[in-house]
């Protein structure tokens, strides 16, 4: 993997962390390939496409006890074959203005470099604590 795309990965996970952390429904949608699927750590409820997952965090970010994640990147490994990466490391969800850890654990995204630009394919999550 050359270090420009690891870093570019590194660079866009830190961009969803703040959409995140910010309750930046408009920040979400352009990291987000059109198929996205995510499954969530402790139900293992499947989220498939942009659209869903957005409306997803909109409903998150109007909770009146609202939940905010953060993933940290341990690895990112690159396909030398596709403009495909693989992003392993940990999550945390803290209750938004205490920071109460709520849950964590770990989990693994599939990127992919689209115009330029890289998008998560695929996110899989598992709750450890």
């Amino acid at each position: 993997m050359t270090t420009s795309a690891d870093l570019a990965i590194r660079l866009r996970r830190a961009d969803f962390n703040r959409a995140l952390a910010e309750a930046d429904l408009n920040a979400i949608g352009p990291l987000l390939a059109f198929h996205a699927v995510l499954i969530t750590g402790s139900d293992s409820a499947v989220i498939s496409g942009r659209k869903a997952q957005l409306q997803a965090w909109k409903r998150e970010f109007a909770a009146a006890e609202r939940t905010v994640y953060n993933r940290t990147p341990e690895s990112i490994v690159a396909s030398t074959v596709e403009p495909i990466a693989m992003e392993y490391g940990r999550w945390q969800g803290v209750s938004a203005g205490s920071e109460h850890l709520l849950a964590s654990g770990s989990y693994s995204a599939k990127w992919r470099q689209v115009g330029g630009d890289w998008v998560i394919e695929a996110e899989i999550y598992l709750t450890l604590a």
